[in-house]
């Protein structure tokens, strides 16, 4: 069941024999309760991957036009999973997946342009690094050399000055926000609050009543392996497309690290 912040923090509060409280701010106590619930609960959600937090986001399209094929991540991704690009100047949508590649190997893909040819741009990029790109079609790759700047191949001139960001589709990982209030609900499926509130409560039991709750600490154990083997199957089961090092077995995470 989940569980407002206030709720959380009156358990942790009974279970380690605390004061009563009908508010987070009504004594110091529980407000440094209110704020371990919440540094444990942003752990929880840079230690894992959470398919509840997968959206759809818009990227920011690069306002230099010396660099048509850049793009933005907004602050709040963690993983970027996948990306589409609509190639098409019509009513007709076209989408085409546009596939991840590590720095170094998107430059050997490009760098096997003719620098000299018309449909050939050199982008600087921010870095100071040029990247060779064409001007003829529709993106098929991107990189990214800083995390949170997206570096595409091409971009199609005979349709737009730049890549559009109405033109993509684009699914990530987000970072939840916190609201430090007594009717908070964090963002987090109702069979993870058991873990949230036993590490809190093993963590507030050592830091505010300096006592270490040896239960506690296992329960906690207990709910962590528990998320580890089932976190996927709390949404249903995600499976993620492999968009990573080609010769590796297995799914993998596309993503710009970002924690």
């Amino acid at each position: 069941m989940k569980k407002t912040l206030l709720q959380l923090v009156q358990d942790i509060l009974s279970a380690s024999d605390g004061d009563e409280v009908n508010s987070i701010f009504d004594t110091v106590e529980s407000t440094q309760v209110a704020n371990i619930v919440r540094t444990t609960y942003e752990a929880m959600m840079t230690n894992r991957s959470w398919p509840h937090l997968e959206k759809l986001v818009t990227l920011t399209p690069s306002s230099d036009p010396s660099r048509p094929t850049h793009m933005y991540l907004p602050d709040n991704v963690k993983n970027l999973l996948s990306l589409n690009y609509n190639k098409s100047s019509g009513a007709r949508r076209e989408y085409q997946p546009v596939k991840w590649f590590d720095p170094d190997d998107f430059l050997r893909a490009t760098n096997r342009e003719n620098s000299t040819q018309p449909q050939v741009l050199t982008v600087v990029d921010p870095s100071g690094i040029e990247v060779l790109v064409r001007n003829d079609r529709a993106p098929t790759k991107f990189t990214s050399f800083d995390n949170k700047t997206l570096v595409f191949d091409a971009y199609d001139s005979s349709i737009e000055s730049s890549l559009q960001a109405s033109k993509v589709q684009a699914r990530a990982e987000v970072y939840p926000t916190w609201e430090n209030k007594d009717d908070f609900v964090p963002d987090l499926p109702a069979e993870a609050f058991p873990a949230l509130f036993e590490e809190a409560l093993s963590t507030a039991s050592l830091r505010v009543r300096q006592v270490q709750d040896a239960k506690a600490e296992q329960n906690s154990a207990r709910q962590q392996r528990w998320l580890s083997r089932n976190i996927n199957r709390l949404e249903h089961g995600v499976k993620y497309p492999d968009y990573g090092r080609r010769g590796r077995k297995g799914h993998k995470d596309v993503t710009f690290r970002r924690d």
